[in-house]
């Protein structure tokens, strides 16, 4: 998982992009009104036809940029795989699958990787025929090739989660893994899989393992859960599988690229109560070239979608693109001392399926005396889907972990979880389930508020004071 987020429609004029709660869309709604209401309805002055017809185009280029905006967003976060139209002509024309990919595959083979898309949120079709040690560009700042670092760094267990993933993705994943990281340093891999029903992860997956371990006994580690649990427990069944003193929980739909363990190790060596992040770049779904990503930190918005943020004033100072980025939050991938991740809680297990976990990590971590970090040397390419495979109700899910982190950790500023969710403070209907565990581990750690952090470690995110009342214009 790394950031996904949402796009939504209220009202023709009102448009909400990620980050944007709907008091801001209601700002917005007012705003709109008040202007389309200064250019056709005060008439206490002449205003000439001309004027009238430039404000007209104005405002209406202004929603028709919106809208545009809020298609590209839509395109990006569809939930479900697009149905095959009943042509087939017609449904290989609509599909992103095809804008930069697959001109010269026959009708057949167009059809066979156009189901697999649908059922990936990825080109299978073109993954099952890249070789599995494929080359990618290294994309590190030019100052990291020249760090040095101790020799006695520590072991790591890296964990993938997967669910109906791909098997050529799962296998460049390992493939990446092992030959970028040195030997010595990497002490086992370890695969959750979350009840799969897709065969090949079964005996085609077990063989690949039982060859690797033929070489290397008990390198390669598989738990594989009898029903879904979804992606915050499985990753919790990964790190109770790890024995490295270092683990670092991965999806299984990456690529590791060269030097990426180096700093983060030696990072936690120096402060085990560092939680890091890589610097992610993306694999393209279609085509699976390689994107390079600004280097960027990771915070959230009041509904808790992840977002990537420019990186501290702080940072930009120092002038040293080696540096580590200081980050309010996790996009979802990290590298964490094992037993300092016991000690402060693992993940919430209350919650479900996916969304919010990532979040809230980051924000413990800071308020009970940790810090959470973005390493620019250490890169790991990622496949950000055209759609999301979990389950047809995503945001249901996240919406549910929000307004659990927003009452265990956020204290007087759950309101503006509910505010953006657009959901009543009282009698809300959702039921978040048992905190009381959670709310005592905060007490345990002896936790600092969340105005503390807001103010310490997120200050670019926005505080709505003195609200009256929030709500949906129709």
């Amino acid at each position: 998982m790394v950031c996904t987020r949402k796009t939504k429609t209220l009202v023709s004029t009102c448009v909400i992009l990620s980050g944007m709660t709907n008091i801001v869309c209601l700002l917005y709604v007012g705003w709109v009104t008040n202007y389309i209401a200064s250019v056709y309805v005060k008439v206490q002055e002449p205003i000439s036809e001309k004027k009238l017809e430039e404000d007209k185009g104005d405002t209406l280029r202004i929603i028709e940029r919106l809208d545009h905006l809020e298609n590209v967003i839509k395109q990006h976060i569809q939930e479900a795989p697009p149905k095959l139209e009943d042509n087939p002509a017609e449904a290989f024309t609509d599909s992103s699958l095809f804008a930069h990919w697959g001109q010269d595959l026959s009708p057949e083979n167009r059809r066979i990787a156009l189901k697999q898309f649908q059922y990936y949120g990825y080109n299978a079709y073109l993954s099952d025929r890249l070789p599995l040690d494929r080359p990618l560009p290294d994309l590190r700042p030019s100052g990291c090739r020249n760090l040095t670092f101790p020799d006695s760094l520590p072991e790591v267990s890296i964990v993938f989660i997967f669910v109906n993933e791909a098997l050529s993705v799962i296998l460049r994943s390992i493939h990446s893994a092992i030959d970028r990281t040195p030997a010595h340093l990497l002490k086992e891999i370890i695969l959750v899989d979350d009840n799969s029903n897709n065969e090949e992860l079964k005996e085609k997956l077990q063989k690949y393992v039982d060859e690797v371990n033929a070489h290397k006994p008990g390198f390669i580690k598989v738990v594989r859960h009898s029903k879904q649990e979804g992606l915050i427990r499985s990753r919790v069944s990964g790190w109770r599988a790890a024995t490295a003193p270092v683990v670092a929980l991965f999806d299984a739909h990456v690529e590791f690229n060269v030097g990426w363990a180096e700093p983060v190790l030696a990072r936690i060596k120096e402060n085990r109560k560092r939680v890091i992040s890589p610097s992610f770049d993306n694999i393209k779904y279609d085509n699976f070239e390689i994107e390079e990503y600004p280097l960027s930190a990771q915070g959230f918005d009041w509904e808790l979608w992840c977002r990537y943020l420019n990186p501290p004033k702080s940072w930009w100072k120092l002038e040293n693109t080696t540096a580590p980025i200081r980050s309010p939050a996790l996009i979802g991938c990290f590298i964490v001392d094992r037993e300092y991740f016991q000690e402060i809680g693992l993940l919430d297990e209350g919650m479900e399926v996916y969304g919010g976990e990532n979040v809230e990590l980051g924000i413990r971590v800071w308020q009970c005396g940790g810090s959470v970090e973005v390493l620019p040397c250490s890169r790991i390419a990622h496949i950000e889907r055209a759609h999301k495979p979990y389950t047809e109700d995503l945001t249901a899910h996240v919406r549910r972990n929000a307004l659990r982190v927003a009452e265990v950790w956020m204290d007087e500023f759950k309101s503006h979880v509910y505010m953006a969710w657009n959901i009543p403070q009282e009698d809300s209907g959702i039921d978040i389930g048992d905190i009381s565990e959670r709310k005592a581990l905060r007490k345990k750690l002896q936790c600092k508020t969340f105005r503390w952090y807001l103010v310490s470690v997120y200050p670019e995110m926005r505080m709505y004071s003195d609200t009256v009342a929030y709500g949906v214009v129709r």
